[in-house]
């Protein structure tokens, strides 16, 4: 089996941040999205993974490299524009040759992984398998519908009537079956080329269609808020309340986990925490911040209370006058100056 990593969204939603970075370099607990992404395929024994990529292609290669700090070989695919899904599919088609594979969205955390979906996967061999999750508001997703049965239906993209709550998660597992599927569909009404189309064009001629559904933590990091959700969840999954580097520094703090502080990071006369993730080379003196990530190179000065805030690559923070505290989402290279109490 080999695996196809969606890696190059635009990230709109992530603005002012994925206007200096991709989305999926996103640190979740000090390790960007697409990390977790790769481990979690890793964990299934995958190892060949093609990696779809945009204009961010260069930031991705100089992150992820080859692969091989993870255990994995990347092979990188370039996609002049997203335009779907199944276009991704098309453009691999050389890499993925007739193999199984797993098509995996390069920004979602499911932190419990799917090694139980792809093993029912390989013993069945089903033309595709779909992973869902029963959602509140399924308006947003491809939508599955299944039979009396249990088999699939139908399946409908971001439905504004859905006949179902389960929604697709991001996560597909595909026999060369497929292949035929996207070489046949047309493009969408907005102009993409869908991969829920693709999967109904098999189920419209018979072929083995199965859904899973995920009762797992899974999360879409598209917004700042569910970057937030999903640093508390696997900083609370990392088996020590506080992950200190060997060469970060704590000077005079008190630090609250669970908590993440990268290397060569300097923490003095600080309160810390719960649910923070510090990275590389950032300086935080006589601040408090909670439920935050700070990028690599940041620096927060004097800053009294920080709570659900999200600070970019070398933005520097500090106090001016009258001072209260603020939730921030700061891009990179932003300078703020917050007025002192």
């Amino acid at each position: 089996m080999k695996a196809l990593v969606l890696a190059g969204g635009s990230g709109t939603r992530l603005r002012p941040f994925s206007y200096s970075m991709p989305k999926q370099l996103i640190p979740i607990a000090n390790r960007p999205v697409l990390e977790h992404v790769l481990m979690n395929i890793r964990d299934l024994g995958v190892s060949e993974i093609g990696v779809i990529v945009g204009s961010w292609a260069s930031q991705i290669d100089a992150v992820i490299g080859d692969g091989s700090s993870l255990g994995v070989r990347v092979t990188y695919i370039q996609q002049g524009a997203p335009l779907g899904l199944a276009h991704a599919v098309r453009l691999a088609r050389g890499f993925l040759g007739d193999d199984d594979f797993v098509m995996y969205l390069g920004d979602i955390i499911l932190s419990g992984g799917v090694a139980e979906i792809a093993a029912d996967f390989r013993a069945r061999r089903p033309a595709a398998q779909v992973v869902a999750q029963r959602v509140a508001d399924p308006r947003a997703f491809g939508v599955v519908e299944l039979g009396p049965d249990g088999a699939v239906r139908r399946l409908v993209e971001k439905p504004r009537w859905p006949r179902s709550d389960l929604a697709m998660v991001g996560v597909y597992f595909f026999t060369a079956a497929i292949h035929q599927a996207v070489a046949a569909i047309a493009p969408s009404r907005r102009g993409e080329l869908e991969i829920t189309d693709a999967v109904q064009w098999l189920v419209s001629r018979g072929l083995p269609v199965r859904a899973t559904e995920y009762r797992g933590f899974w999360k879409d990091t598209g917004r700042p808020d569910d970057v937030l959700e999903c640093n508390r969840r696997l900083l609370g999954e990392l088996g020590v309340l506080v992950d200190l580097d060997p060469m970060a520094q704590v000077v005079r703090s008190h630090i609250e986990g669970p908590a993440i502080i990268g290397a060569n990071t300097l923490i003095e006369d600080c309160l810390i925490g719960p649910n923070v993730s510090i990275g590389r080379d950032c300086v935080l003196r006589g601040t408090r911040l909670s439920d935050s990530i700070v990028l690599d190179g940041a620096s927060i000065l004097e800053v009294p209370g920080m709570h659900g805030s999200i600070v970019g690559r070398s933005a520097v923070i500090e106090p001016a006058a009258n001072a209260v505290p603020y939730r921030l989402l700061v891009g990179d290279d932003t300078r703020v100056e917050i007025m002192a109490r």
